[in-house]
């Protein structure tokens, strides 16, 4: 997986559904020509990151196909969860705190 841009917001959530903080990320990303997941223009990852004291997990995820601009029913595997996981909780820790 090879990260090509990403945008992050923080959310405003009035329902206190999501313990902590919650952010949005739209995260643009490709893989190899290999990859079941592989499309020439690459993919977008839109990623919902709850945060309590310091703690990141992933709410929910969805993956769109930027040709198509329709979401596929397909899932990362555990170990590319805990790098996008760790990719969030890296650019939240830099985000201005206000």
């Amino acid at each position: 997986m090879n990260i090509i841009s990403h945008t992050v917001e923080k959310l405003h959530d009035p329902t206190g559904i999501i313990e902590g903080e919650r952010y949005e990320f739209f995260i643009v990303f490709n893989v190899g020509e290999d990859d079941e997941l592989f499309e020439a223009n690459g993919l977008e990852l839109r990623v919902l990151i709850g945060q309590k004291e310091d703690i990141s997990r992933i709410v929910t995820y969805y993956i769109k196909s930027i040709d198509t601009d329709t979401q596929l029913d397909i899932a990362l595997d555990e170990d590319e969860e805990a790098e996008i996981l760790t990719f969030c909780a890296d650019k939240i820790k830099d985000l201005p705190q206000f």
